[in-house]
């Protein structure tokens, strides 16, 4: 009999699997991570009033773009994902510290 059919846990044969998922999933975090400060956030860097605009009426508004387009509404509502909100932080204080974290990154 092998091994494997001894043992109902075997650990030495799944270690390797279980590296190479832990390794992937590390990976793809420091991966994400990277594309948002390298690429998503300098985006902003052009005019980051007008990204603040659109994302304080993404916040206040449902349906902040009416009957315009809705594409730059759709860019703005990303830095919500990129600098997301902390807990009950209020708009006002959470939209000035997104312009000061796109300010930093762009200098």
């Amino acid at each position: 009999m092998s091994s494997i059919d001894n043992n109902p846990f075997p650990i030495k044969q799944i270690m390797p699997f279980i590296a190479a998922v832990l390794l992937l999933m590390l990976s793809v975090s420091y991966a994400i991570e990277w594309y948002a400060k390298e690429v998503s956030l300098p985006r902003y860097c052009a005019e980051p009033e007008q990204a603040i605009r659109y994302l304080e009426a993404d916040l206040r508004e449902q349906s902040p773009a009416g009957d315009e387009s809705r594409r730059p509404y759709l860019i703005s509502a990303k830095l919500l994902f990129l600098v997301p909100r902390k807990g009950e932080e209020s708009i006002p204080n959470y939209l000035d510290r997104v312009e000061l974290k796109i300010r930093e990154h762009c200098q």
